[in-house]
């Protein structure tokens, strides 16, 4: 092991413990049968049954953006190394370095480690597991991640998807209509992660290419990657293979925008599931469930991720969210208030844009809906 790991003292959630105190105390008293032998006083320690902190050997995670300490490498580095591929509440999917799949549980003392992520294990993680069985195991510990793309969740962070090279924003032209506050949405959680964002925009088929340009034309002046795709007749399909190819990437988007569909078009023998768009919602059936790490014959891996109607923002203070934006960024200094939010204030360089046709409207009503708090 690492000569800097150290021994630490991490909070643990509670668990389901019976009562230390009696609770009849009162009652042996009314009725005169106080145990003689029965402690006159009780001690309240930190360091009994019922605490929540416990040492362990591990290393401190820093967030590279802000140098605070958010997460704990925590359990041995034994046994074998693997990949997530698919994460079932406490069960996983790993596949090996040996390359075979395992069936692995998740250690006790990483499922109770107190955390604000909603599952200790999330798709796409490097563990250390051991085996117990011919296919199974357990892990022991996550090893640090290189990025992860998360949403807020109840107040808590739910991780889709960790250690991306790219992120491929799918949206479509219609059944369900194009959303670009929710591609905006995925663009500044790919900002905050520092993965490379892809828009690919499905079913170019169904609408006259033209009607796109002013919506492709501001992301690609931005320096975004935009691919006009048809899954149904394979239009640009070689292409988003092309950039796909020795990559690690997730495909993110609504449910019914095409996303299992594409990664059929790109491997027909990946066979995976597809449904049919609500004719009167116009709205996907969610057929795709869990996010699922896949193994691509022309090298690469890519994860399928179930749809998201709505993307809250995670880790991320209103002061911040100008600074994702690429188009808002170069004003944002030239306000004449350091702390403008770009939204009320008198001399302000990004509502002036706005005003003079140098900014997109459109865009900046998305990011002050962020700035707002709404979910989509």
């Amino acid at each position: 092991m690492s000569d800097k790991r150290k021994r630490i003292r991490t909070p643990f959630r509670k668990h389901h413990q019976s009562q230390t105190r009696r609770g009849d105390l009162t009652r042996d008293f009314q009725q005169d049968r106080i145990d003689e032998e029965a402690p006159t006083s009780e001690r309240v320690s930190g360091k009994g049954e019922l605490t929540r902190h416990r040492t362990v050997t591990g290393q401190p995670q820093a967030d590279d953006a802000k140098g605070l300490p958010v997460e704990l490498e925590v359990g041995d580095a034994e046994g074998m190394l693997g990949r997530v591929l698919c994460v079932h509440g406490l069960a996983s999917s790993v596949q090996g370095d040996d390359g075979r799949l395992y069936n692995c549980v998740t250690r006790g003392l990483l499922k109770t480690l107190s955390t604000t992520q909603r599952q200790t294990v999330a798709v796409g993680d490097r563990v250390w597991f051991r085996r117990v069985g011919e296919d199974e195991g357990a892990i022991q510990r996550v090893e640090p991640r290189t990025n992860a793309v998360s949403r807020a969740s109840r107040g808590r962070q739910h991780v889709i998807v960790a250690n991306l090279d790219q992120a491929l924003i799918v949206t479509s032209t219609c059944d369900p209509p194009l959303k670009a506050n929710l591609v905006d949405r995925f663009l500044v959680t790919a900002e905050l992660s520092r993965v490379r964002p892809i828009i690919c925009i499905n079913k170019i088929d169904r609408v006259d290419p033209a009607d796109l340009q002013p919506l492709v034309g501001v992301y690609g002046q931005m320096g975004y990657t935009v691919l006009l795709v048809s899954a149904a007749t394979g239009f640009g399909v070689d292409r988003l293979a092309r950039l796909m190819k020795d990559k690690e990437s997730a495909l993110l988007g609504q449910s019914g925008v095409g996303k299992s569909s594409l990664l059929n078009a790109i491997e027909p023998d990946l066979k995976l599931r597809v449904g049919e768009v609500s004719r009167e919602t116009r709205k996907g059936s969610h057929t795709t469930t869990a996010a699922q790490l896949i193994p691509l014959k022309h090298g690469g891996f890519v994860v399928d991720t179930p749809g998201m109607r709505q993307f809250q923002l995670w880790d991320i203070v209103p002061e911040e969210i100008a600074g994702c934006f690429r188009d808002l960024r170069p004003y944002v200094h030239l306000c004449r208030y350091p702390d403008c939010t770009h939204t009320h204030e008198a001399d302000c360089a990004v509502k002036d844009a706005v005003a003079d046709g140098r900014l997109d409207a459109r865009r900046y009503e998305s990011y002050c809906k962020m700035l707002s708090g709404d979910a989509d």
